[in-house]
């Protein structure tokens, strides 16, 4: 038998060296691809439960929408509002027209349900009544009242170009917004309430002694309609 020449083992190293590489590059490449098919899965998982949150609640917008509209009508809001067994009037009402940044009064979109009940995590009557609770809190923290207060306003101008409410308006918002028996019996000269006023009002509550109002000095800047408002609370307080 021939001895094999060093030409021919070099040549049978160099080989199996190189399927050895080979081997590895595959084997490599194939975690590779297992790792990427891993990575995308889990990508995938939160992408397909997100999809499937905002499937529901789109299902839950389509229970109150109106088919030609495509919104949430005045009609539809009553309907909600009976299954959710609170009026329609109730605040927390309008905290959620606040939460889902509704720009017409009385109409919910379907982007602007999307937004709120996405950030409540509510997809169905049962869920948004549980998250009504952490909305109040949410609202009537400082840093968010002021900006809600500002936002009831701006929803009850229910006409474009529209800067001031009526008084018997702004009276029964007040009372809804702030928890305040403001009735609508107060007259004056104004028939409307502008935003100044509005905002006016506020620091009124936020300073004055209510319903005391010993510490109110009509010698203050304040508005006219808040002096004629003390006055008529005074000789009202019975």
């Amino acid at each position: 038998m021939r001895r094999a020449s060093k030409k021919s083992l070099s040549s049978a190293a160099t080989a199996s060296a190189g399927a050895e590489q080979v081997n590895e590059k595959q084997n490599r490449k194939r975690k590779g691809v297992s790792t990427n098919l891993t990575s995308r899965k889990a990508q995938r998982g939160p992408t397909k439960a997100v999809s499937k949150e905002v499937e529901r609640i789109d299902q839950f917008f389509y229970t109150y929408a109106d088919n030609s509209s495509v919104m949430i009508d005045p009609e539809g809001i009553e309907t909600l509002c009976s299954h959710l067994e609170v009026p329609h009037t109730d605040v927390r009402i309008l905290m959620l027209a606040w939460k889902m940044g509704c720009e017409k009064q009385g109409y919910f979109t379907l982007d602007e349900w999307r937004a709120g009940l996405k950030a409540l995590r509510a997809d169905s009557i049962s869920k948004l009544k549980k998250a009504f609770p952490e909305l109040v809190q949410e609202v009537t923290r400082p840093s968010n009242f002021q900006d809600f207060y500002i936002y009831a306003f701006r929803y009850c101008l229910t006409e474009d170009k529209k800067k001031c409410i009526e008084i018997p308006v702004a009276c029964e918002l007040l009372n809804l917004v702030l928890g305040l028996q403001f009735r609508p019996q107060y007259q004056n000269d104004y028939k409307v309430i502008n935003m100044d006023q509005w905002m006016g009002f506020m620091r009124f509550c936020n300073e004055i002694n209510f319903p005391s109002l010993d510490n109110y000095d009509s010698d203050l800047a304040w508005p006219l309609i808040l002096d004629n408002f003390v006055e008529w609370l005074r000789e009202n307080k019975s």
